[in-house]
């Protein structure tokens, strides 16, 4: 640990408007460099726990060693290089700040409530007085404020340092038929992916954090960049609101710093790591749907293609995009529920393929022979408007278990063979298989 020391400078007293008479004595009661490990969160807490046991500010104790502890994770997760640490006390007001190798600036996430990840700065915003970040020519600073009465610490924070920003060294990236939805959906599932790759690999890599923190740089710059397309939970509102052309931009440009260009490979590189460890059912997460992971190459592959002096292209349809099929056991299940069904339902499995159609549902839909259907994808009997927001439902229900039309009726368009639409009520339903698996079955209502 470097040597302590001590200053002093002038505090505003908790809702007064003049300066203290008596000036109150302030104190760096840590200063340490922290390893890019995982034992840098515990380390962490320690410091914080020694420097406020006894203090003034030790009310605030719980609080703020769960505050370092989950800015010190995203450090690690997002940036994975040496950090500082320093704590700075001043009567009841306390300081903690974390300097980071990562230009990159900390934003909180709105991912759902059960997905394994995004919440960290969103809780450290409910612990402290005040948060922020600023950047430094190496990095970044992250720091937060406890104050136990006293005003903000504003004369303890240093002035950030200067970094000119140098548009050259940016690529702007030109993305066409953008599909929102289907980002957002992918983000999510993809910050699960990663870092549960991440707790895999740490074990046994060194270079696990690093590689993590890289890929971890490209999701957050789309992240950042690519606009929301927020059509809510509310049934209805899904239904009137996640179509196309709302749920996709025909042109968005971004901007890649050049520095960060690797990362986009390396995005590549763990993602399709992540797709074979989910495959063979070592990870929490689902596989990627096939949609979802034609749309990650794609935006990847623009990058590095536009980066490279070619020109953009635009997303496809996601017939055209699609991945070839990864082969999936068979399910655990007797299809003769549905196949002799005297009424209109359909099953598909977790994969997003039909699996079984009753003859009322076949001949509702315009085909004779179920063959024709069976192994299909559900996007086809799906009005492509709304393809979006049935991959991006599904992938979300699959990774976080968000489920706004099931269980209820909804009236929907389904796609006929001789390719008119039909408005029809459904109802569908999940149901968990041995093994794992998830089965879908839609029942057609008059």
């Amino acid at each position: 640990m470097h040597g302590s020391a001590t200053f002093v400078v002038s505090l505003l007293p908790s809702g007064t408007g003049g300066v203290h008479d008596a000036p109150v004595t302030s104190q760096v009661a840590a200063d340490e460099e922290l390893p890019p490990d995982a034992t840098s969160a515990g380390r962490a807490r320690r410091l914080v726990r020694a420097a406020l046991e006894g203090s003034e500010s030790e009310e605030n104790l719980d609080a703020a060693q769960l505050a370092i502890s989950e800015i010190v994770t995203n450090a690690l997760v997002h940036a994975g290089t040496a950090m500082r640490l320093r704590i700075l006390m001043a009567g009841q007001g306390v300081r903690v700040e974390l300097t980071d190798g990562s230009p990159r600036l900390p934003s909180p996430r709105t991912f759902g409530v059960a997905s394994p990840t995004g919440r960290g700065l969103l809780l450290v915003q409910e612990l402290v007085t005040r948060w922020g970040a600023h950047p430094t020519p190496a990095g970044k600073v992250v720091w937060f404020e406890m104050n136990g009465g006293e005003a903000a610490l504003d004369d303890l924070l240093p002035e950030p340092d200067h970094v000119q920003s140098d548009d050259a060294t940016a690529v702007v990236i030109e993305l066409h038929r953008m599909p929102l939805l289907m980002h957002q959906a992918w983000q999510e599932h993809a910050a699960g992916l990663l870092r549960e790759v991440m707790l895999v690999r740490l074990d046994a890599e060194l270079s696990a954090l690093e590689e993590h923190a890289s890929a971890s740089d490209a999701l957050g710059l789309l992240l950042d960049q690519i606009p929301a397309a927020d059509v809510g939970m509310d049934p209805d509102t899904v239904m009137a609101r996640a179509t196309e052309p709302e749920v996709s931009v025909q042109r968005l440009l971004i901007e890649v710093p050049r520095a960060s260009l690797p990362s986009f490979a390396a995005l590549d590189v763990m993602l399709d790591e992540a797709l074979n460890l989910a495959w063979d059912g070592q990870l929490l997460s689902p596989p990627t749907q096939p949609e979802i992971q034609a749309m990650r190459l794609w935006i990847c592959n623009q990058v590095r293609h536009q980066a490279a002096g070619g020109r953009a292209s635009a997303w496809p349809s996601l017939a055209a995009a699609l991945p070839p099929a990864h082969p999936l056991p068979p399910l655990a299940w007797d299809p003769t529920e549905v196949v002799d069904a005297s009424y209109a339902v359909l099953a598909a499995d977790d994969s997003n393929r039909i699996v079984a159609v009753s003859p009322s549902a076949l001949e509702l839909l315009g085909y004779d022979d179920a063959s024709v259907l069976v192994g299909r994808r559900l996007v086809s009997i799906i009005p492509e408007r709304f393809h979006q927001a049935h991959v991006a439902g599904f992938t979300l229900h699959l990774a976080n278990g968000r489920a706004p039309l099931l269980g209820r009726r909804v009236t929907v368009p389904v796609l006929r063979r001789d390719g008119t639409e039909l408005e029809v009520g459904l109802i569908i339903q999940s149901r968990g298989l041995p093994g794992g698996r998830l089965l879908f079955t839609a029942q057609f209502l008059p």
